[in-house]
């Protein structure tokens, strides 16, 4: 894939700063309306039949959006005060797992999404006029957020470091200059959270508001994965940005940054388990149907009654049923405020079993099928793809093993 840069630019602005102080999340969340894991069902049957066109070209499902915002599904963490749903994990889970089901680009977009208005709904440490007119946005079309973090050089703030995007402090506005890799849901973005330092002679760190249309937003396309290929997950040039003062959302000195937030940390990793769950799911439905249907001659029956297959089955169910356990029973806990300081390591351990699960299931899948397994025209080729693409989000397993290690020892 050729690699191609798009710019464009127009501004909207908003209201001045205020200060707010932290909120925790309340108990007993806002209860799901009964239809709408109904109308998720019915999505992501829809988004299914497209999934394997936009993976073959890595096109980006545009469509898809039109029919959640259509289906008023971009808002569930938008609290109800700005006009959304304010659910919380558990329901959120199940909708991004349910979606993953069927396509899981289009998942992990939308749970990026999910996790920006979640986590600032939660903290109110960004403007609170800015950040209402981001909800309200939310209700009235495609209003998709997300963070821009990880760069060339730096990799992933979560390993350490400063990034080298840059945000200096002029009498006009924060400048913006530097670039980001890993952008997910960048053709559609309309706002982006990008993390740079400042320029001052002691540099602070945060995040900044940066609206697709100003000047100086560049998407480069460079995104051409092995799995989750319809992300658009391209690269982020920043070239003289020019960004209100308001826009700053949420920077600090380096050191206040040293204690991460325990929901924000469970919100990403259960998050993201219930979408790497739907994969497994999703691969497991294929098989199950496949073996049901496959009647070699020589057997006279399909390959669903051989107690091999049955037997592989029933490890994969084993697998998935661990998972839901896992990942529900915590989502439900964090809804009723039964959790405590530790509740960040206990969803990224979640995250490590939860996703271990979801690829050993579809390999197991692989393993018992051979060849139609691993052929374009089937989709358990590309659910493996996407499945292993679970290693690389933040936390990755090696980091939540450490963190486990240094708790389980008692030392720093």
């Amino acid at each position: 894939m050729s690699s191609q840069i798009f710019c464009i630019s127009v501004q909207p602005s908003f209201a001045d700063t205020q200060e707010v102080n932290m909120v925790k999340v309340n108990a007993y969340p806002v209860t799901p309306t009964a239809d709408l894991f109904q109308r998720v069902a019915v999505l992501a049957a829809d988004f299914s039949t497209r999934a394997a066109a936009c993976d073959r070209d890595g096109s980006f499902p545009f469509e898809n959006f039109t029919a959640l915002q259509q289906a008023q599904l971009l808002n569930l963490t938008v609290p109800q005060e700005f006009g959304g749903q304010g659910l919380g994990y558990a329901a959120v889970s199940r909708v991004i797992e349910t979606i993953a089901s069927g396509d899981a680009a289009t998942a992990l977009v939308l749970t990026m999404h999910y996790l920006q208005h979640a986590n600032a709904a939660r903290t109110r440490q960004w403007n609170p006029a800015i950040y209402e007119q981001l909800c309200r946005e939310s209700l009235e079309g495609i209003a998709l957020l997300n963070a821009a973090r990880v760069e060339p050089e730096l990799g992933t703030p979560a390993r350490g470091g400063l990034p080298a995007t840059t945000a200096q402090y002029t009498a006009k506005g924060w400048l913006l200059n530097g670039r980001k890799i890993y952008t997910t849901g960048s053709p559609i973005l309309r706002y982006f959270i990008v993390w740079a330092q400042t320029t001052e002679a002691e540099p602070r760190v945060g995040n900044f508001l940066v609206p697709r249309n100003v000047p100086g937003v560049c998407i480069e396309e460079t995104w051409d994965h092995m799995g989750m290929r319809a992300t658009g997950s391209h690269d982020l040039i920043l070239e003289n940005v020019l960004i209100p003062e308001e826009y700053a959302l949420d920077v600090r000195p380096v050191k206040a940054w040293s204690s991460p937030d325990p929901l924000q940390l469970a919100g990403n990793s259960l998050w993201l388990s219930a979408l790497y769950q739907g994969v497994a799911k999703a691969a497991r439905d294929w098989l199950v149907n496949y073996l049901n249907e496959r009647s070699p001659t020589n057997l006279g029956a399909s390959l669903a009654t051989l107690p091999r297959f049955q037997t592989a089955i029933g490890e994969i169910e084993a697998l998935i049923y661990a998972s839901d356990r896992l990942i529900y029973s915590l989502a439900n806990d964090i809804d009723r405020a039964e959790y405590d300081s530790n509740v960040g390591l206990e969803a990224q351990t979640v995250k490590y079993l939860t996703t271990t699960n979801a690829i050993r299931a579809v390999e197991k899948g692989l393993e018992l099928i051979g060849n139609p397994g691993l052929s374009r025209h089937n989709p358990l080729e590309r659910h493996y793809r996407d499945v292993l693409c679970s290693r690389i989000h933040t936390p990755q397993n090696d980091a939540i093993c450490l963190s486990l290690g240094k708790q389980s020892l008692g030392v720093n």
